[in-house]
């Protein structure tokens, strides 16, 4: 227990972690991390390093935006509707933020028409619109503040009064902030050396959530107080955790589950799921994060699976109800998870002997996107059709298409389920993790897409070559134009399956698309094949 957190590990997994730790503590890490010390992963990693260790001490920076955000939040009065378009790092640390403090705030991280088009509609006289982008040419950000921008003039606003309705949040110098001055929006720049999926407690994951009314400044205080501990040689759960999590993956526990432990904190899964899988899945190495819905959920356990719960007050143990006895729990205020999530995962990239700042084949599907929206989709013959759901990539039915799938991934892989989709419209869609893992008793993940390829979309491509997709796309119903582009949003969606597609495919991957003609039937459908397959017999 240090700074208001608690990581606490079983026997079986300390003692894999014990002498990790002590050659960390040999080598001086601890120290070297609090001092942003950019040889920690090596030479081939200094020079990312040595631009992105701003998150170890950005809660301190981060107290110079308060005075700001409060003025802010009182010049915009009566715009109490914040919706935020932002995709990964941008977008998740404040989902969980607003989730566990109980505060409202829209997160926009999708190019589905259907779920643009719901947000547009939603209390638009009363909406402030904070575009987050790091790097500034997001493309479904950029989609997002076209939209905004387009509908708020057809509201009847000037341009004038419609500038006033965002707040840009970006790095300095970045194509965004050039724009947002034009518009005549509020811009808050971030800090530059702090890489997205590290960037819960600077600009990009206080500026919204204040403005929906959260006190930001107590996360900060969190993080100030378990920062502490970083320098510890006995009591410091960042490196417990970091430790844990690499030996693991050294001796074979190469998959975390991410379990809520039901004590306080809402989503924090998620969030953790991008950092581990985009910072640690490169050069065939990686740990894969999966997002288990709750501990007596399937897949939560494994041969080769990591427990992990995650909550802000539960002790030691089991967890009550479950019958499960995680490797490692996580216990604290948010404020303090998040930097020990940060600097354990950093900890555990240096275990891995890979660079957890870079995110090489993150650009590959961008690119496969970009030539699709220029040339048009290839063509490609389904292999069948049954119901409502046209199959790409398997014969047979569906359900053997499915068990195919599941048996592909083989005795040490994971399922991946991609579901370009509505995420509340079509939320059903996510029932189809917990069937899968059930019925393959091997890890499966869950993403949204396109919010999956900011997150665990590195590890399909970098990490180990093990996995088998699953990728769900539905027909539009009504498309909505993308202001001033040649797309729509439908278009740019099937653009971004499309293009990971290819990606996938490149890599010889089992990849099966499922196209739903009809997106509530195909569901429906979808679900009761799932639970139709046998469930997988240990042993």
């Amino acid at each position: 227990m240090g700074g208001g957190l608690a990581v606490r590990v079983s026997q079986e997994i300390a003692a894999e972690a014990e002498p990790v730790l002590a050659e960390l503590l040999t080598d001086g890490v601890p120290a070297k991390l609090a001092a942003k010390d950019p040889t920690l992963w090596g030479p081939a990693a200094e020079a990312e390093s040595s631009i992105r260790l701003g998150w170890v001490d950005t809660f301190q920076r981060s107290r110079a935006l308060l005075p700001q955000l409060a003025a802010l939040r009182d010049e915009l009065g009566e715009l109490d509707h914040v919706v935020l378009a932002g995709m990964g790092g941008s977008s998740l640390a404040p989902e969980v933020i607003s989730l566990t403090v109980g505060k409202q705030l829209t997160v926009l991280d999708t190019t589905d028409p259907g779920q643009v088009a719901a947000a547009l509609r939603d209390r638009l006289d009363r909406t402030v619109v904070v575009v987050s982008s790091k790097s500034g040419g997001t493309v479904e950000t950029d989609s997002h503040r076209r939209a905004y921008w387009q509908a708020f003039l057809d509201a009847g606003l000037s341009p004038a009064e419609a500038g006033r309705r965002f707040v840009v949040v970006t790095d300095p110098g970045s194509p965004l902030e050039a724009t947002a001055r034009e518009m005549g929006a509020s811009v808050i720049l971030a800090d530059s050396d702090v890489g997205g999926r590290y960037s819960a407690l600077t600009a990009f994951g206080l500026v919204p959530t204040a403005l929906a009314g959260v006190d930001v400044a107590e996360l900060l205080d969190q993080a100030e107080w378990f920062a502490s501990t970083l320098t510890d040689d006995v009591d410091n759960p960042a490196f417990l955790l970091g430790a844990a999590m690499g030996a693991a993956a050294r001796n074979g526990r190469d998959k975390i589950a991410l379990v809520d432990d039901g004590s306080g904190i809402t989503g924090l899964g998620d969030w953790a799921e991008q950092l581990i899988a985009e910072s640690t899945g490169k050069e065939g190495k990686g740990v894969l994060p999966v997002v288990v819905e709750t501990p007596t959920s399937a897949g939560a356990t494994g041969p080769d699976v990591l427990t992990a719960t995650v909550g802000g007050a539960l002790g030691v143990g089991e967890i009550p109800g479950s019958g499960v006895v995680p490797h490692v729990s996580v216990n604290g205020a948010l404020g303090a998870q998040f930097l020990c999530w940060e600097a354990a995962t950093a900890v555990a990239g240096r275990v891995l002997g890979i660079n957890p700042f870079d995110q090489p084949n993150v650009t590959e599907s961008k690119q496969n996107t970009a030539k699709i929206l220029e040339e048009g989709l290839p063509a490609a013959a389904p292999s069948f059709t049954e119901g409502d759901i046209v199959g790409y990539g398997a014969g047979g039915s569906l359900e053997e298409a499915l068990r195919a799938l599941l048996d592909a991934a083989g005795g040490d892989g994971y399922v991946a389920i991609m579901a370009y989709l509505d995420r509340f419209a079509d939320a059903d869609t996510a029932k189809l993790r917990e069937l899968l893992a059930a019925a393959s008793g091997r890890p499966v993940t869950f993403g949204w897409g396109p919010r999956f390829l900011h997150s665990t979309g590195q590890y399909h491509k970098g990490g180990p070559q093990s996995g088998a997709f699953l990728q769900i796309t539905g027909e539009v119903a009504e498309d909505l134009p993308v202001p001033g582009k040649p797309y729509t949003f439908g278009q740019l969606q099937a653009a971004q399956a499309g293009g990971d597609r290819q990606a996938l495919a490149g890599r010889a991957r089992p990849l099966l698309h499922l196209h739903l003609t009809d997106r509530a039937k195909g569901i429906a459908q979808l679900l009761d094949a799932a639970a139709r397959l046998a469930p997988h017999k240990e042993g």
